[in-house]
């Protein structure tokens, strides 16, 4: 079944988005910022989200938002006041361990900008609840992507549905689909994987290691590896067990990555001459693990502006999480995308792209670069001697 619609006659005809349909692929924080955003300036936007439902699947840890960033697009989105219902100040917290379980290093986040924690989880609902009704199709994984010759682009759906659309967004991640289309530029595994382990109600279950943790961040580091713990709001502590490793290490290992069990013995092997308190965090985890390869795009990357196409947040600039900035970044593409769609400055709706991404590229490339040597500071022989001094420099 094909939706070929045209929409958007009610704007006027000297805007950008008049007479024309527009598809965001992805309902992450870029896609639902970006809709947020448009549905203000009176845009009639469709958002196609692979996710069965909001609750389908973990929507993983929680994050910062920053004033200049992710802060600003909540602003602009008219939901500051409701952020501070879900966001966690204290959440700021963190403290830098040896593999001794010494605590190097703390810092409760109070001399620094207000960059309060939220669950990302809470965020996706916030942006979620600010949409009209009925803009996200849920359950819609795009297999292709096809311009025509009319130069509208024919998005197909692994469920066989259909839709057509003049702009296509692609806030859809890692794998884009859109992005395939516009560069043939990948992402490279930055040679660091995650394995993200949780432990539920800390507070009752386990509340040595909640009391250890704290009410933030505990990053233990050191020969490579660590253990990044982060206590999020629905009262569990998330793990992300690390290690410098073969981007194929599961395979070599004769290990699938369902193999839960294979794994978590694996990954309790690397640590067994650390403090136990810290292998603690893993040996009383629930019992799903998931792998989580670490890539990033070449901060000089660049490429030609495809008509009627264009990619946000992770789509556009994967990187390591290590500055928070990932999501932070991806709502502030979506606040400068909508600026530029609601400008009349230019010629046509390419032309507008055209600068938007350029803008983006120029703004992504030093905080690219930034994040993968910050992976660096985390994970070599002395670590974390680098990170100390980072946090003692802060300090003075």
């Amino acid at each position: 079944m094909s939706e070929e619609l045209i929409g958007n006659d009610h704007l006027s005809r000297g805007h950008l988005l008049h007479h024309k349909t527009i598809a965001i692929i992805g309902g992450g924080p870029a896609g639902l910022t970006l809709a947020r955003l448009l549905q203000l300036q009176g845009v009639e936007v469709h958002v196609f989200e692979r996710d069965a439902s909001s609750s389908a699947r973990s929507q993983g840890g929680s994050l910062d938002l920053h004033v200049g960033s992710g802060q600003l697009a909540l602003q602009r989105c008219g939901l500051t006041g409701q952020f501070a219902f879900v966001a966690r100040p204290d959440g700021q917290a963190t403290k830098v361990i040896d593999r001794h379980g010494r605590v190097l290093a703390s810092s409760a986040g109070e001399n620094e900008d207000f960059q309060p924690e939220v669950d990302r989880a809470a965020l996706r609902d916030l942006l979620l609840h600010s949409l009209i009704d009925g803009t996200v199709a849920w359950g819609h994984s795009l297999q292709s992507l096809k311009a025509e010759s009319n130069g509208r682009h024919r998005l197909v759906f692994a469920s066989g549905k259909e839709f057509v659309a003049d702009l296509v967004v692609g806030a859809d991640g890692l794998r884009s689909r859109v992005r395939e289309k516009i560069t043939t530029t990948e992402a490279a595994y930055t040679g660091v994987t995650f394995f993200e382990v949780r432990l539920s109600d800390v507070d009752v279950k386990h509340p040595e290691l909640a009391r250890y943790v704290g009410p933030g961040n505990a990053l233990a580091l050191g020969d490579n590896k660590g253990l990044l713990a982060q206590r999020n709001g629905d009262g569990s502590i998330r793990v992300y067990v690390a290690r410098r490793m073969s981007e194929t290490w599961l395979k070599e290992q004769g290990i699938e990555a369902t193999d839960t069990a294979k794994i978590r013995a694996g990954l309790l092997e690397w640590f067994t001459d650390w403090a136990p308190m810290l292998v603690e965090m893993i040996r009383q985890s629930d019992e799903r693990v998931l792998p989580w390869p670490l890539y990033a795009c070449p901060p000089d990357q660049k490429w030609e502006t495809r008509s009627g196409l264009t990619i946000i947040g992770d789509a556009a600039h994967v990187m390591p999480p290590f500055l928070g900035a990932g999501a932070n970044m991806a709502m502030l593409d979506a606040v400068e995308l909508a600026d530029h769609l609601a400008s009349n400055h230019y010629r046509c709706l390419d032309d507008a792209l055209a600068k938007f991404e350029l803008g983006m590229r120029d703004r992504m490339a030093p905080i690219i670069a930034e994040a993968v040597a910050t992976q660096d500071v985390l994970f070599n022989s002395d670590a974390p001697a680098a990170l100390v001094d980072v946090f003692n420099g802060a300090n003075q």
